[in-house]
């Protein structure tokens, strides 16, 4: 990930590292003219048209542990100083450090101990000239003491040699009494923590656009902070289509495979840090589609199917979300409605996030698209309708992209096979996910890499995405460039950037490589 994270400003559209699209001539979502051929989208217009459709999730305030993974919207200072007051960073005994300052294993310093100080203790004795109290680590400073002599410098009041540890109150409380030989001398202020030392009541702890995470979480605790406000996880529902899928488990028939795409695309969007529910897998039957889709739009804030966008005669999602389909979400759905649909683990129950009003995830109004020679790129897709185009990339030719529903939840068409879905994932879904979350989208690290070996062959006019093994500033291809070669990707810890005007790379030559951790 990079290093600098930015949050985008409340109700505005995520900033894009890419340029807008140019327009698109022709009529009909992302097509061309009469006798024209279709037109060919860059990688960088199609994110950039997706991310111009999106806008950051209305902020929540939420409890601290609901809060983990999320990004926060507000400045937070601390109510109180940390530590709250001085305390003892060690298991020994609070002393003066006049009284030990000529203290040594022949000539030990013999104190009077007047009691114990545990952590948590409200009332606490003074140390006078000749005395000392037991105090335990985290323990108040009681008045008189300005220094902490650790156990093991003393004889523990056990009148013999150098201690360990502490005996249990419980076990002998007499050592709240007697005498004490200490056979080191401590500096005023050693092994106290000071009032404030960490930080200082009022100071500022965490800035809008921080994500939130376990220290983020301990930090706001410390300062008594029992809620945060915070832009709340999309909720991602993630599909595959085709009737040939079978879940995992299950003995294949003829022509049958495991769906794998849409485990690894939930699973994606959860390392991205969205919530994700993975439904399963719908038949190559456009109103059946239509009906899963819409059954997932009450708990959607983005929807990512796999499958169903190229050119051939069952392609499911093309069918169902083209300009001529009928709209989805013409009705709204029931909760729990959508059968087989699997909550990620640690995500909350069918039917949302704790957003108390779904409100439109684009910043767009609403409006469909007509037919009066506006470029197709440059109108928004209409509920229930997907933009499918042809982008200048391999693996991931086909695309789809479009806002469907009464809430325009935006829809992401990805292809079928493995691979491309996954690239696929990486350079536009991720992207998604995180203006959704209100950070900038470039979130995976890029990196220039020599590549020892070369690249032979690279398709002129496509940018292709090989799958690689990154290390110490090389870059080595992984399995070949076909689309289906998941064992390949699964070895894979990066993509090697082959940019559209270059067909081959030397042995040693420059790369661009794309860090998938």
């Amino acid at each position: 990930m990079s290093t600098a994270e930015q949050a985008a400003e409340p109700g505005h559209t995520a900033p894009a590292a890419v340029p807008s699209p140019a327009p698109d001539h022709g009529s009909g979502p992302g097509g061309a003219g009469a006798g024209a051929p279709p037109r060919v989208w860059s990688v960088d217009e199609h994110l950039a048209d997706i991310l111009r459709h999106i806008r950051p999730l209305e902020p929540l305030e939420l409890q601290l542990l609901d809060a983990q993974g999320c990004v926060l919207v507000e400045d937070v200072t601390a109510a109180v100083a940390l530590p709250p007051f001085d305390n003892s960073s060690m298991d020994g005994y609070a002393v003066r450090s006049a009284d030990v300052a000529d203290a040594t294993g022949e000539s030990p310093a013999v104190l009077t101990v007047i009691g114990d100080i545990a952590a948590g203790s409200g009332r606490l004795p003074t140390i006078r000239p000749g005395e000392a109290a037991r105090i335990m680590t985290g323990a108040p400073l009681p008045p008189g003491a300005d220094t902490v002599v650790p156990v093991e410098w003393t004889d523990g009041g056990s009148g013999g040699g150098p201690a360990t540890a502490m005996t249990a109150h419980s076990a002998a409380p007499e050592g709240a009494a007697g005498d004490v030989r200490v056979y080191r001398p401590a500096e005023a202020g050693a092994h106290i923590r000071s009032r404030g030392g960490d930080v200082s009541a009022g100071a500022p702890v965490l800035s809008a656009g921080t994500l939130i995470g376990p220290a983020q979480i301990g930090l706001l605790a410390a300062i008594g902070r029992a809620t945060v406000r915070v832009r709340p996880r999309p909720r991602v529902v993630v599909m595959s289509t085709g009737s040939e899928l079978v879940p995992p488990g299950a003995p294949l028939g003829p022509g049958q495979i495991h769906d794998s795409n849409s485990f690894a695309l939930t699973a994606a969007a959860r390392d991205a840090g969205a919530i994700a529910y993975r439904v399963t897998a719908v038949a190559d039957d456009a109103a059946s589609l239509r009906s899963a889709v819409e059954d997932q739009l009450l708990r959607a804030d983005l929807v990512v199917t796999s499958g169903g966008v190229s050119v051939g005669a069952y392609d499911v999602v093309k069918e169902a979300f083209s300009g001529s389909a009928p709209a989805t979400g013409d009705r709204p759905a029931e909760p729990g409605a959508a059968s087989g649909a699997e909550p990620a683990p640690g995500g909350p129950a069918p039917g949302g996030s704790g957003e108390t009003d779904k409100t439109d995830k684009t910043g767009e109004t609403g409006e469909t698209a007509e037919g009066d020679g506006t470029p197709a790129a440059a109108a928004p897709p209409g509920p229930g309708r997907v933009d499918f185009r042809k982008l200048a990339m391999q693996p991931g030719k086909p695309q789809g992209f479009g806002r469907i529903g009464p809430d325009r939840t935006p829809l992401l068409a990805l292809p079928g096979n493995p691979v491309s879905a996954y690239v696929s994932f990486e350079l536009f879904v991720r992207p998604a996910i995180r203006a959704l979350m209100g950070f900038a989208p470039d979130g995976r690290e890029t990196v220039r890499a020599i590549c020892p070996d070369g690249i032979a062959s690279s398709p002129g006019g496509k940018r292709q995405f090989l799958r690689g093994r990154y290390a110490d500033g090389l870059v080595t291809p992984v399995g070949g460039p076909g689309s289906h070669l998941v064992k390949a990707l699964a070895d894979a810890d990066a993509l090697i950037v082959v940019p559209e005007d270059t067909t081959s790379v030397p042995p040693g030559g420059e790369v661009e490589a794309i860090l998938l951790r």
